[in-house]
């Protein structure tokens, strides 16, 4: 059996290239190209879940499921939220092509898909970015959305303050870039054109009275429907995307609460990133729309960077 580390997934797989990978993704899910289904979600101690993800990309000839465990506090432990591997088959012959660790294959994929989003519902001219959060995903996204647009300022924000001034000077010293820490999340978007909420908060960490017209929101951090990140006000006042709208109905608490509170309904959701990458929906129309992006993380997302990871390995072998 062939098994591929994270450190041989940093090494094979730059956020460039994962970006582009996930947008092609994207666009064979919407063009019918893959099989995607919902998660199955075990409930564990507390929040704490293990998940089983299958997929499959028929087009490349690969089928696979991911299997993770996901424990939010792990992040004020300073452990992954997420850990798991991506078991990856030949569709064709169901022969077992390998498996690769998921913790980094989930980091990169995640960030990378936000990035995709943004780079088709951002403002084009937007050069400063909110981070709520400070775990693995905030520092993986700021990498991310500096690849799609000329981010200048940074603002992060964190429940912990000192995680935050950690993270302002490490990733400045990183990118180069001025980073802000900032006491409330209020002070961290009022300015913000992009921002990523990216945290384990089971209750709005964000609210629509705080964002200024033309922001767009990579909402990443909650992705079970008791959970959210978003207030009501924003998500209402939004134009909803995702990457899957199964899953969004699903499992997303930030369009869940929303539509059980009879604020918005199920037209909500105007569509998947999939289908506004092959123009079959409209994105921002009005440079004063406020863009959300629901990701809810696919497995076929994990199956198709897991896929190029073993292809590559085996090219250098």
């Amino acid at each position: 059996m062939i098994y591929i580390s994270g450190k041989q997934v940093k090494e094979l797989l730059d956020m460039q290239t994962c970006i582009r990978l996930m947008s092609e993704t994207l666009s064979a899910l919407s063009r019918g190209e893959a099989i995607q289904v919902l998660r199955t979600a075990m409930k564990l101690e507390g929040r704490n879940v293990l998940g089983v993800m299958p997929s499959a990309l028929l087009s490349q000839n690969i089928a696979g499921t991911k299997i993770i465990t996901v424990l939010p506090e792990n992040l004020y432990k300073g452990l992954p939220s997420h850990q798991g591997v991506v078991v990856v088959f030949e569709a064709e012959t169901g022969s077992l092509k390998a498996v690769v660790e998921g913790n980094e294959i989930t980091a990169i994929r995640t960030a990378a898909v936000s990035a995709v989003a943004t780079d088709v519902l951002a403002c084009q001219d937007a050069k400063s970015l909110a981070v709520l959060g400070t775990g693995v995903q905030a520092r993986m996204h700021l990498e991310a959305i500096r690849l799609v647009r000329d981010i200048e300022q940074v603002y992060v924000w964190d429940r912990n303050m000192a995680s935050a001034l950690k993270y302002s000077v490490e990733m400045s010293e990183k990118f180069g870039i001025a980073i802000t820490a900032c006491p409330t999340s209020e002070e961290a978007v009022k300015d913000a054109d992009i921002i990523c909420t990216v945290t384990a908060a089971k209750e709005p960490i964000l609210f629509g009275k705080h964002v200024k017209k033309g922001a767009h929101i990579n909402a990443v951090g909650a992705c079970t429907p008791d959970c959210r990140e978003l207030d009501t006000e924003l998500v209402k006042n939004s134009k909803f995307y995702t990457d899957r709208i199964e899953s969004a109905i699903h499992e997303a608490g930030d369009f869940l609460i929303p539509f059980q509170e009879g604020v918005i309904g199920k037209d909500h959701i105007l569509g998947e990133i999939g289908e506004l990458l092959l123009g079959k929906i409209k994105g921002r129309e009005m440079k004063e729309d406020i863009t959300v992006f629901e990701a809810l993380g696919l497995a076929v997302e994990d199956l198709a960077a897991a896929d190029f990871v073993i292809n590559r390995a085996a090219q250098n072998q």
